[in-house]
């Protein structure tokens, strides 16, 4: 039994151990500019990461101090932790499927379009409410700042590979027709398309293109990159964490099942003993 209790809490170290990987990815996506601005994801995935860790804590304890009723806490806890992290994964890759942009003509980077992201991820980063507040938060950033510095030359920006964020929300759409003076300032057309987002552009360095809808899909095409990137990290902690909570419960019941029949094995011997006592001291004795 003391080595069992030191195996099961050595695996249960483990799961302490695989709390970090998914508290480190909470603390990457809030590290984001664009998820720090709609913080949507990282501060579940945080306190998923902390509850993993507090659960393998109680395990840890139970097994080094040899108390049944924080292993049994464990072993019901994790397997909560274990379903909630798996809907989590599902549930990532659901809402993050499809928008993978759409090229344009004599472009290398793509452009965005809401409607080809999923409902639930689209309703997030849109609403007058919801986009206000974050449309401040992106304005506050140097995301669009940098390419000024970077780009001088028309051809060396048609041929830059922008990110979502940065083709949705600092430059207008290409089939508005805008000339090209720097990445953050165009030429507007004489004869504009009807597309709404060609009115909503603006020079001033303040709104660009943070008030069209381009820029709302571009946010969410970030997102997507983003929480797929975390949700392999959340796949792999998951993977592993149902190894190490099958190879504790397989310890655990190990442990219990050698405990019952050494019960059982020492009722018998006791029993065993108990007639051939009786018996011996059933014999007389005779005086010589």
């Amino acid at each position: 039994m003391a080595l069992s209790s030191t195996v099961i809490a050595g695996i249960n170290l483990a799961s302490m151990l695989l709390s970090i990987p998914v508290i480190a990815a909470g603390i990457w996506l809030a590290t984001q500019a664009d998820n720090s601005c709609v913080k949507l994801l990282q501060w579940p995935v945080i306190a998923i990461g902390i509850l993993i860790l507090l659960v393998g804590l109680a395990g840890f304890m139970g097994a080094f101090w040899r108390l049944p009723s924080l292993l049994i806490f464990y072993l019901v806890a994790m397997l909560l932790m274990i379903l909630v992290l798996a809907g989590l994964v599902v549930f990532i890759f659901a809402v993050t499927g499809g928008g993978s942009g759409r090229s344009a003509p004599n472009r290398v980077y793509r452009e965005y379009r809401l409607e080809d992201y999923s409902g639930w991820l689209s309703r997030r980063v849109d609403g007058s409410e919801k986009w206000a507040r974050i449309r401040a938060c992106l304005s506050s950033t140097a995301i669009c700042a940098e390419l000024n510095q970077t780009y001088s030359l028309p051809q060396d920006f048609f041929y830059a590979s922008l990110n979502p964020l940065q083709s949705g929300c600092c430059k207008p759409p290409t089939e508005c027709g805008y000339t090209f003076v720097n990445p953050i300032y165009w030429i507007n057309p004489i004869s504009s398309r009807a597309d709404s987002d060609c009115a909503q552009w603006s020079n001033d360095p303040a709104e660009l293109c943070y008030s069209c809808d381009s820029c709302k899909a571009g946010l969410a095409a970030n997102l997507s990159g983003e929480w797929r990137r975390a949700d392999i990290i959340l796949l792999f902690a998951l993977a592993a964490l149902i190894f190490v909570y099958s190879a504790s419960c397989y310890v655990f019941r190990a442990a219990k099942t050698d405990k019952l029949f050494s019960h059982i094995l020492t009722t018998r011997t006791s029993l065993a003993r108990s007639p051939k006592m009786e018996s011996s001291q059933a014999i007389p004795t005779h005086p010589q």
